[in-house]
């Protein structure tokens, strides 16, 4: 890994730079020609697969597809709040059992549009209990959450149990509308559902609602960094899996057409589980896989007269290897095809510098700080971290923040961008008061931070975390300005595929493209060699005409804060101690014996 140099100027420029003029390169352009192209192979591939099977299939081996595909539709319920926010949730039946519950009850009242209607409004009808259980994953996470969310699938299971579904004391059915009544074309209608909610999802994914949910199975502290709400970003991912779940319950109504609680025990919940981590069900084909392997293991183990509890076993060992390995089989599957594709094109080549720079954005002067950090303090029980600590970073400077290791540099940043909180004292940024306000909000006001830890979410491309990370949209002519003399990657480049100094300088680019008042790096040349880190400290120093943006450089490489830096701020035991040009703090006694460990010389 390194940074691009003058070195690269003279190469012709790959497929995928951007023209002068500003249009999407040759390799996106093509890109985006075949997308639809491919999108409606695979539409009418899967319509040809799903009619086939209608019409091939005997009358058992359909209502066995059907229960496959219904399956599928739940697990990619969990593929939401599981696969790609990371949450755990075991009440996935649960939420479907309401929204069956909802539709036999509006076929009692004889509401009229059948399941064509019944399927939506059974969502709608989970999203609220949702929101409700997505309230404890605001602060709970791991084995504490997976407790909440199982133990409301018991509860919702205890409550169906004592008051049967409706019409099932009355024998009345959930009736099929014209068009549904036979299985087979049931079964059609359940692969539209499933095809629906897949598109829908892959549509989702390339919002930015669909980056947050990802950046939240990474980070917290990075999502809420990026100025996207932490809460907001759970509860929704909450929500649109209920509500996906609640469509699931719906279509197994109109299957079974008399449900009953035992249809919704709370242990396929935990399977449920197991399969979507094992079949990788964030993709729709992977929840399609993990549907179908549900289906056929236990119609196997029946066949062999194994018990079926058998099949727990399976998906629970599956799931285990597939968290061991970090990926499930769709995404196996996907590495795959994108390994074949590169063999047939060839290898690609990054992007490099552009032949066009962004117009810069240079502060206008006699405006105020950028960063104004007035008596702020840290306390951990009794230990003093920071003592009212007074910094300054001028607009349009680059500035230093140093200090041995345990000095209170963290502690101060985690005050001043919320993270942690500081007893009394002020923040302004750009002359606001940001002090009190939640993470996201201080980012939002021009306050954008970078970690010590790589904390860039793996599952997003290199363009969907820019712009993800820049709040804004992004042309890949400004994608590639962002990136050049920093990081030699393409913006099509999958970040799981990037080395963990490139991550921590892709997070460095990403934070300067939202285009903040102050940006506070905390530590961006770890892991850099000494010609790189001079190469950073280059660039840093045009960070303010480029991105009108000041700098807090939090740095133990001093060479890079002299190269970088106008100005630096020296702490020792959470006390300022010396503040001025480097090049004077750097020679004072008091800093040598305290960050250095030496004399001074006469």
């Amino acid at each position: 890994m390194r940074p691009a140099d003058e070195s690269t100027l003279g190469r012709t420029a790959p497929d995928d730079a951007p023209a002068p003029d500003g249009t999407p390169p040759q390799g996106l352009r093509a890109l985006a020609s075949r997308g639809p192209v491919r999108w409606g192979a695979a539409a009418v591939g899967l319509a040809v697969l799903a009619y086939g099977l209608a019409a091939g299939l005997p009358a058992y081996w359909v209502f066995l597809a059907m229960s496959a595909v219904i399956s599928g539709v739940l697990l990619q319920s969990l593929g939401v709040v599981a696969g790609q926010a990371g949450m755990v949730s075991l009440c996935q039946m649960a939420f479907a059992a309401i929204g069956a519950w909802t539709t036999a009850q509006l076929n009692v009242w004889g509401v009229p549009g059948g399941l064509y209607v019944w399927l939506p409004l059974a969502g709608l009808a989970a999203v609220p209990f949702g929101l409700l259980i997505g309230l404890p994953a605001l602060r709970l996470r791991g084995v504490h959450l997976a407790i909440i969310t199982l133990g409301f699938a018991a509860t919702v299971d205890i409550v169906m149990a004592a008051n049967s579904f409706p019409g099932v004391s009355q024998g009345i059915v959930v009736g099929r509308p014209a068009g549904l009544g036979s299985d087979r074309q049931f079964f059609l209608f359940c692969c539209g559902v499933f095809a629906l909610v897949g598109v829908a999802l892959a549509l989702v994914r390339r919002t930015r609602l669909g980056a947050s949910w990802r950046a939240l199975r990474e980070s917290e502290r990075a999502t809420a960094a990026a100025g996207t709400s932490v809460p907001g970003a759970k509860l929704s991912a909450f929500a649109v899996s209920a509500f996906i779940a609640g469509t699931s319950g719906a279509l197994l109504a109109g299957q079974l057409a008399m449900v009953v609680s035992r249809n919704f025990d709370p242990g396929q919940s935990l399977v449920a589980y197991a399969v979507a981590i094992m079949a990788g069900a964030h993709h729709a084909e992977g929840a399609l896989i993990g549907g179908a392997l549900g289906v056929l293991v236990a119609e196997l183990l029946r066949r062999l007269g194994v018990p079926q509890q058998w099949a727990n076993v399976v998906f629970a060992v599956g799931a285990v290897q597939a968290m061991t390995q970090g990926s499930g089989m769709s995404d196996g599957l996907r590495a795959v095809l994108r390994r074949r594709r590169r063999t047939r094109s060839g290898p690609g080549s990054p992007a490099v510098t552009p032949p066009a720079a962004l117009e810069p954005a240079v502060p206008p002067p006699g405006g105020p700080d950028a960063l104004r950090i007035s008596g702020v303090s840290v306390r951990y029980g009794r230990v003093v971290a920071v003592d009212d600590v007074t910094l300054t970073v001028p607009a349009g400077a680059v500035h230093g923040l140093v200090g041995p290791n345990g000095a209170g540099k963290s502690s101060l940043v985690d005050a001043i961008s919320g993270f942690v909180p500081a007893g009394g004292g002020t923040v302004e940024v750009g002359g606001v008061n940001v002090a009190g306000l939640a993470v996201h909000r201080r980012s939002r006001a021009g306050l954008r931070r970078t970690f010590q830890q790589d904390r860039v979410p793996v599952g997003l491309t290199v363009r969907e975390y820019l712009r993800f990370a820049a709040r804004r949209p992004l042309g890949d002519a400004e994608l590639a300005e962002g990136l050049a003399g920093l990081v030699a990657v393409a913006p099509g480049d999958p970040i799981a595929a990037l080395d963990v100094g490139t991550r921590r300088l892709l997070e460095v680019a990403g934070t300067l493209l939202a285009r903040p008042a102050v940006a506070v790096l905390d530590e961006p040349a770890a892991g850099l060699g000494h010609s790189e880190s001079e190469r950073l400290g280059a660039w840093l120093r045009e960070v303010p005409t480029r991105y009108g943006a000041a700098v807090l450089l939090i740095e133990h490489d001093l060479d890079l804060v002299r190269t970088a830096c106008s100005g630096v701020t020296v702490l020792d035991f959470g006390e300022v101690i010396a503040e001025g040009p480097p090049a004077e703090v750097f020679a004072e006694p008091r800093v040598l014996r305290a960050y250095l460990g030496e004399e001074p010389t006469t």
